[in-house]
């Protein structure tokens, strides 16, 4: 939902414009270098059976960490880590679910029984060889603690050695000011549902999945967390962490729901209620498994063009877009490699694209450019948070980062998208930028309610109060009918996200994604010249921790 205080600049952003040339005459030479034809070549490659899907620690990260450092190098970039090398080292602990059997659903003497990968997915961050889940069962609705809503679903009943059911996404209540409205917040993204079972003392958390409030389909959970996934290892060997996570279909949910002798219906119904506690199922459920584990090291990889500003080239502007996808995994239709071309071959082929255009300019932006390809963005963000809390140079230098997670493919838009708009003052960047790009326009996420701004490696950034754009590709296509990006993005999300169909069409037109790269090559040089750096706006989620970050406090 748009604040009040930011109507204008969204009036702004979608005043009536002439339809954009081809090449807009506003265009810096040096981002006329990006063009089609390179980043074909970058995510053909980069997207290839041979690079096996991109997963961390293996031969696809090998394969991508060379292209990419070469590739950067060739456009004139120098190593990103001050150590001189062109990688940041990210420690891992890489872990593999093998069940031992069904998950058991068991009230007096009827049981449910629930197939591995089928029907749910659960795991342990722990490194351990085996482990169990065995537990009563408590709904708590959506898992949400939230004072300043005056929201507590765990209020009420000690959920220690519990089980906790929830619902995906945020409560959604009618009152538009709570919750982002229809925009989801953190509070209802899977990994807060997990930490609050950990701060609850339960011994598992399973997250009832549904295709729309999630926003992807059981395969993309099946795949994401069915094979090898991976995890940092923390100081207390992961002990704070919730023991056992998964998720469960809403057809298993329904089944366990009715064994209690209620409905899924019935308990969302009673989640939405002001007075709502948890509910115990009066089952218990168990799971036994074996956990193959090892500790691994992967890479972020970083380059950078230096400033040319004496004292200006000590700050930073950070552009990313994560190199990883998910590997070789379980076969659709004979294919086992998970390619990852849109996501997010498209994305790391953009970032060499703006490298190139940085490096052909003869006297460089004053800031430097620093371009950050974090590792295990398919496994929670996991190279991003790396960065953001060791980072390479200090934060309150670092005065933005512009983050591209899949390119358009479909061809020109009237318009790009900026998901999380209104929360920073690089929306009145890009939106100038865009203007002069032959007159586009700027428009909030179309899916708002699929929490994409916490769901890509920008995240870890903000969190640590570094302003952050993320770009997204438009929705209306020139010459296409007004359904045509709606329309294609479901038939995405349906077929081809986290598959091994995810791979390069040749029905791709990459017109649109060369505007929208040299829309971020002109958003980048402004953030990097500009005399003021970009702010958040008053009342954002993470205002309050740059504010202390910029004063000198911690």
């Amino acid at each position: 939902m748009i604040k009040p205080n930011l109507a204008a600049l969204l009036a702004l952003a979608l005043a009536p414009i002439a339809l954009p040339t081809p090449v807009a005459a506003g265009i810096d030479g040096n981002a006329r270098s990006i063009n089609a034809q390179s980043l074909i070549t970058h995510i053909r490659k980069l997207a290839s059976d041979e690079f096996e899907g991109r997963s961390p620690s293996s031969k696809g990260e090998a394969l991508t960490i060379q292209y990419v450092t070469e590739q950067f190098k060739a456009a004139g970039c120098t190593p990103g880590n001050p150590d001189g090398t062109f990688v940041q080292t990210v420690p891992l602990l890489s872990y593999r679910t093998q069940a031992s059997g069904p998950m058991k659903v068991a009230r007096g003497d009827k049981t449910v029984e629930m197939k591995f990968a089928d029907d749910f997915v659960a795991w342990t961050r722990k490194p351990v060889d085996r482990f169990t889940l065995d537990g009563e069962l408590v709904f708590v609705g959506y898992g949400v603690t939230a004072p300043e809503y005056n929201w507590n679903d765990l209020d009420g009943v000690d959920l220690k050695g519990k089980v906790l059911v929830m619902l995906v996404n945020d409560p959604p209540v009618a009152d538009e000011k709570m919750f982002g409205g229809r925009a989801m917040t953190y509070y209802g993204r899977w990994p807060y549902k997990f930490e609050q079972a950990a701060r609850a003392g339960a011994a598992g958390c399973l997250v009832i999945h549904e295709t729309g409030p999630a926003g992807y389909g059981w395969d993309v959970v099946k795949n994401s967390w069915g094979s090898e996934s991976f995890t940092f290892l923390g100081p207390d060997n992961n002990e704070s962490l919730c023991p056992v996570e998964g998720w469960i279909t809403t057809p298993m949910a329904e089944q366990a729901f009715a064994l209690a002798g209620t409905t899924l219906a019935d308990v969302k119904a009673a989640a939405l209620k002001p007075d709502f506690a948890p509910i115990p199922l009066g089952a218990r459920i168990t799971f036994e498994a074996s956990n193959s584990i090892r500790r691994v090291e992967s890479r972020n990889v970083v380059a950078k063009i230096d400033g040319s500003d004496a004292k200006l080239k000590n700050e930073i502007v950070i552009f990313s877009a994560h190199w990883d996808h998910l590997g070789i995994g379980t076969p659709v239709d004979g294919d086992a490699i998970y390619n990852g071309a849109v996501d997010n071959a498209t994305g790391v082929a953009g970032m060499l694209e703006l490298a190139k255009a940085y490096g052909k300019m003869r006297r460089k932006p004053k800031r430097t450019i620093l371009f950050l390809l974090p590792t295990a963005e398919e496994r929670g963000l996991l190279g991003s948070a790396y960065y953001g809390a060791n980072p390479l140079y200090p934060l309150e230098r670092t005065v933005a980062n512009i983050n591209i997670d899949g390119l358009n493919t479909l061809g020109r838009t009237r318009d790009v998208t900026v998901v999380g708009f209104g929360k920073s003052t690089l929306d009145d960047i890009t939106v100038e930028a865009a203007r002069q790009q032959g007159g586009r326009i700027v428009k909030p996420d179309p899916e708002p309610e699929k929490g994409s701004y916490y769901r890509s490696d920008h995240f870890n950034l903000a969190k640590v109060g570094v302003p952050a754009l993320y770009l997204g590709s438009g929705t209306e296509f020139i010459g296409k009918p007004a359904d045509y990006g709606a329309t294609k993005r479901k038939e995405y999300t349906s077929l081809r996200y986290h598959k091994p169909s995810d791979e390069v069409q040749d029905t791709w037109d990459l017109a649109g994604a060369v505007e929208d790269l040299q829309l971020a090559f002109h958003i980048g040089l402004q953030v990097a010249n500009a005399a003021a750096i970009p702010t958040w706006r008053e009342g954002d989620e993470f205002k309050a921790r740059r504010d202390a970050m910029m004063s000198g406090k911690k």
